[in-house]
């Protein structure tokens, strides 16, 4: 199993990773956190969360009756690509992984092939 450090240097290997996070989705606090400077993790963490609970709640809506599960979510803007990958874990409750990857630089198929992997190193006992 991987640990949080570990698993924040698997995501900035990356590449084209500019920063990443792994976020409490519960609380919407950032656990750990590897990024350039100037990023309020604390602000972004709660951000990213309130931006997971919008996109479920609203798929449910879209979907009643049906369990919505969201496994991961991108958001492509002009500058660059932003993966989530949600995750539950051994720990005290669901995380997020949180990826930002420069535009150029990354290729999304193997940026979220890569998450997939790491999530499932950091979630086996």
């Amino acid at each position: 199993m991987l640990g949080i450090d570990t698993c924040l240097a698997e995501v900035m290997s990356i590449p084209g990773a500019l920063g990443a996070m792994l976020v409490d989705h519960t609380s919407g606090m950032a656990v750990a956190f590897s990024s350039a400077s100037g990023v309020d993790a604390d602000r972004s963490a709660a951000a990213l969360t309130e931006a997971l609970r919008a996109t479920t709640d609203g798929l449910a809506r879209s979907c009643p009756g049906d369990v919505v599960r969201i496994d991961d979510m991108l958001v492509t803007t002009d500058k660059g690509h932003h993966l989530l990958r949600l995750l539950e874990t051994v720990f005290e409750g669901p995380l997020v992984i949180y990826v930002r990857l420069d535009r150029e630089r990354s290729n999304l198929a193997l940026a979220r092939h890569r998450l997939q992997n790491i999530s499932s190193a950091l979630t086996t006992k």
